[in-house]
């Protein structure tokens, strides 16, 4: 009988890391939770842990420790509870984990993705600030310890599943013309300037087709979400961005497209469910199930596709220019975007005000390359004082 793999998941109880331990229950015998971490949510964590079973917990604080080593006593549950960001770091390099879901929200996922990649694992990548802050940095990580990067967000598995399977970064090489990715334009598409003024976090969150998180919710409301997947685009596939283009999709069906030198064009279609990638990488060259109903084409709508509106949502021309400013530009952008969707979510700061705040941030901050990850965190916290500063402004 093979042995099951060791699996570390990071960002256990969002949405994508909630799915990966659904996806995980379907195959006993296969994979082993070795670690789970979650930084607020310590009553999903708890009922995780008792369900799975894990070595080890990691969580953002002592006082979140103490209480989740206490209730773990009480049901008999034998598992280490770690506290603080050194954990995330220690546990993603386990030698017993073999695979490491890289599910952390924000810029906040990158030094344990980062060590993850470092200590030669195979990385399932949901947490696409790892590419958008330290790009460069990542990859060179990656290539160095021989570690495996295969993508979680929708769109970049789709991009994974349309390319030749002996695909190395060379698009010239492989025929690619360009990337098409897809965008379902979110909840406020169509709607006008005078329409977004008053709009809530409630409404932002309010997605027609994916189940997320609050702050990709946001994102994906203000297209940042996509700008951030150009940039991840860019460093995972080695496209330029003059290679990369956006289609707002509305129904969510394909999930990306490759179109190629001779006029064909590969895409990934299916029901918008995130077990799908994440099985996909899981298991990857295998497929194997996900609990995903299958895509009932008899049953569908017409398909359609629309240029994105950038007049009224111009964070995704915000990222376009943050890639060709290059240098921590794009690190610079995503921290901007982080204090603005918090302040939003806040009611501290008006949704039409999250590019202003992204853009006065990338004007006013020095963005050129850092040499190291410490450097790029340095730069991270500034860009994170000046968006402050801005919001302030308001």
């Amino acid at each position: 009988m093979t042995k099951p793999q060791g699996i570390a998941v990071l960002g256990a109880t969002g949405s994508v890391g909630c799915n990966t331990l659904d996806v995980i229950a379907r195959h006993p015998g296969r994979y082993r939770v070795v670690a789970l971490s979650a930084h607020r949510q310590m009553d999903k964590l708890f009922e995780q842990a008792c369900h799975f079973q894990p070595d080890y917990l990691a969580v953002a604080d002592e006082d979140a420790a103490a209480g989740l080593r206490e209730r773990l006593a009480l049901a008999s549950v034998r598992c280490e509870v770690l506290h603080g960001p050194s954990a995330l770091e220690w546990i993603a390099a386990l030698p017993e984990v073999e695979v490491v879901m890289a599910a952390i929200v924000g810029a906040a996922g990158l030094p344990s993705a980062l060590a993850a990649a470092n200590a030669g694992k195979r990385i399932l990548l949901a947490n696409k600030e790892s590419l958008v802050v330290a790009g460069r940095l990542f990859m060179d990580a990656v290539r160095a310890s021989g570690a495996s990067l295969l993508p979680v967000d929708s769109e970049h598995s789709a991009i994974f599943q349309s390319l030749p399977a002996d695909y190395v970064g060379q698009p010239d090489s492989a025929g690619i013309r360009k990337i098409i990715l897809t965008a379902s334009g979110g909840p406020f598409r169509g709607k006008s300037a005078a329409e977004l003024l008053g709009v809530t976090p409630a409404d932002a969150c309010r997605h027609p087709n994916w189940s997320m998180g609050r702050k990709i919710s946001v994102d994906s409301a203000s297209l940042m979400n996509k700008g951030l997947e150009v940039i991840e685009a860019h460093w995972l596939f080695g496209v330029p961005p003059e290679r990369i283009e956006v289609v707002v999709h509305p129904q969510s069906v394909i999930h990306s497209m490759v179109q190629y030198r001779d006029g064909s064009v590969m895409a990934q279609l299916g029901s918008p469910d995130m077990r799908t990638p994440i099985a996909c990488a899981l298991a990857w060259p295998e497929r194997i199930e996900a609990g995903v109903e299958p895509l009932d084409f008899f049953s569908l709508s017409d398909l359609s596709f629309e240029k994105p509106d950038l007049q009224n949502f111009p964070c995704l021309r915000l990222a376009f220019d943050a890639l060709a400013m290059g240098g921590d530009a794009p690190a610079v952008l995503n921290a901007a975007n982080e204090v603005a969707v918090e302040a939003f979510l806040n009611g501290r700061l008006p949704f039409v005000d999250i590019p202003r705040v992204v853009a006065e941030t990338l004007s006013g901050v020095g963005v050129a390359a850092s040499a190291s990850l410490q450097a790029l965190l340095a730069r991270d916290r500034e860009a994170r004082r000046f968006a402050e500063g801005r919001v302030g402004a308001c």
